[in-house]
């Protein structure tokens, strides 16, 4: 019976001041945590596999860039519409340098650049572009799409929100 009434107690707790404000700052905290810190992100798509499955979930963990730049080879959440809409992708060129799409390859100041992560064949053709002051150029490792179905290209360094946690 006594362990009953702890049950009841755990599921049905009684409203004290105490309680309340133990509720308040637990919830406080969890909305500062995945509001602000580890936002949840559901990722959709298949552009960034086989690196990230399509329909799995992960966070955004926003404090990777407080004490250093993004580089090369970065996986980043990129904020695409307003707060809600974010885009997983590569960085693959930092500001100031070229990039072009030869023959499924990926040019970087005319040498071609070593990507272990991506897996399938590609044969997607770009003309050379500069990456503009304040952006990065980022893409998704899946490039056995049509590359008129993916979304990739340049993008200010302030839409960079952060990391995939894991």
């Amino acid at each position: 019976m006594r362990s009953e009434s702890k049950i009841r107690q755990f599921f049905f707790p009684s409203l004290t001041p105490r309680f309340l404000i133990r509720v308040s700052f637990v919830a406080l905290g969890a909305y500062l945590c995945f509001g602000h810190v580890l936002i949840p992100i559901h990722i959709r798509g298949a552009s960034m596999e086989p690196t990230y499955r399509d329909g799995t979930f992960n966070f955004c963990w926003r404090g990777s860039y407080l004490f250093s730049k993004p580089k090369r080879h970065d996986v980043v959440t990129v904020r695409f519409a307003g707060n809600r809409v974010m885009l997983l992708k590569r960085i693959v060129a930092l500001e100031g340098e070229q990039v072009a799409f030869r023959n499924g390859r990926l040019m970087v100041e005319g040498k071609e650049l070593e990507e272990p992560y991506v897996r399938l064949p590609c044969n997607w053709n770009l003309s050379p572009r500069q990456v503009d002051k304040g952006c990065l150029y980022v893409v998704g490792d899946n490039r056995s799409l049509p590359m008129e179905t993916h979304y990739f290209g340049q993008t200010p360094v302030k839409r960079i929100v952060g990391v995939p946690l894991w």
